[in-house]
């Protein structure tokens, strides 16, 4: 068995959201207090990363994080890779360079906004993170763990979801083809991105994905990357019995 703990569960902005004073921005219920999501995965002894947002490091101490086996990037979006400079703290503790894997296009933006660390920096100051940068569109390993990218469309651009054992992650899209449908069948848990109830032009909605999971039929299908117009208590009571929204620190097991 694998473990996914949602290291966040909220959309770009974090909810709450700065200035605003809506009743789900001004709630006491923890569920509804999302940092920018992202997820860690357990699994044969192996830890796996699942993007780096703007506060990884927040998330990391939370959830007692001391090394990865691997980091996955699904896009190069800030609310995702913001925290990247923060994985030096594992060379720090324990040696050792971090491997990250992407899209070749995410390798190249990583590159490309993190200069200092890939390019010639001028000045090392509080030590540079030492990350190799794998890219790879096809599925590959980690030690023994396979780990298999989705590709899926955040409006025009191609982004990625994984799929390990009989676990995907996929967040960030709008639109899928018939390939990555086909990745998405025979699972046990499925966490999609559903950002709100009315239609956004680069995210599936709460309808349009309840609609995929119904054509996918996965066992579970939990819903993350959520904003501030989707109040945990009153969205989860009009859901089906076989789909929840996901939440900051919840821990879920699923079939390798």
């Amino acid at each position: 068995m694998g473990t996914l703990e949602f290291l966040g569960t909220g959309t770009s902005t974090g909810v709450p959201m700065i200035g605003c004073r809506c009743s789900v921005c001004s709630s006491k219920d923890p569920h509804n207090n999302r940092l920018r999501a992202s997820a860690l995965v357990k699994i044969k002894g192996k830890v796996i990363l699942i993007d780096t947002g703007p506060e990884f490091r927040l998330q990391a101490l939370r959830a007692n994080l001391t090394a990865v086996d691997g980091v996955l990037l699904t896009h190069t979006h800030a609310d995702h890779v913001a925290g990247f400079d923060d994985l030096r703290a594992f060379n720090f503790v324990n040696g050792e360079r971090v491997k990250v894997f992407g899209s070749p296009e995410t390798v190249e933006i990583i590159k490309h906004n993190y200069s200092y660390i890939f390019g010639e920096a001028i000045q090392v100051g509080g030590g540079l993170p030492k990350i190799d940068l794998i890219a790879s569109r096809d599925t590959f390993y980690i030690d023994d763990i396979k780990v298999t990218p989705i590709p899926i469309w955040h409006g025009k651009v191609l982004v990625y979801g994984y799929r390990i054992g009989k676990m995907a992650y996929v967040t960030d899209f709008n639109r899928l083809e018939g390939k990555s449908l086909e990745l998405l069948k025979g699972l046990d848990l499925l966490v999609l991105g559903a950002l709100r109830y009315r239609p956004h032009a680069t995210h599936l909605n709460i309808d349009q994905a309840i609609s995929l999971v119904e054509s996918l039929q996965p066992q579970r299908a939990y819903f993350t990357h959520l904003s501030h117009d989707i109040e945990h208590e009153r969205v989860t009571r009009r859901l089906q019995n076989n789909i929840f929204l996901a939440y900051d620190g919840l821990k879920l097991s699923f079939q390798d």
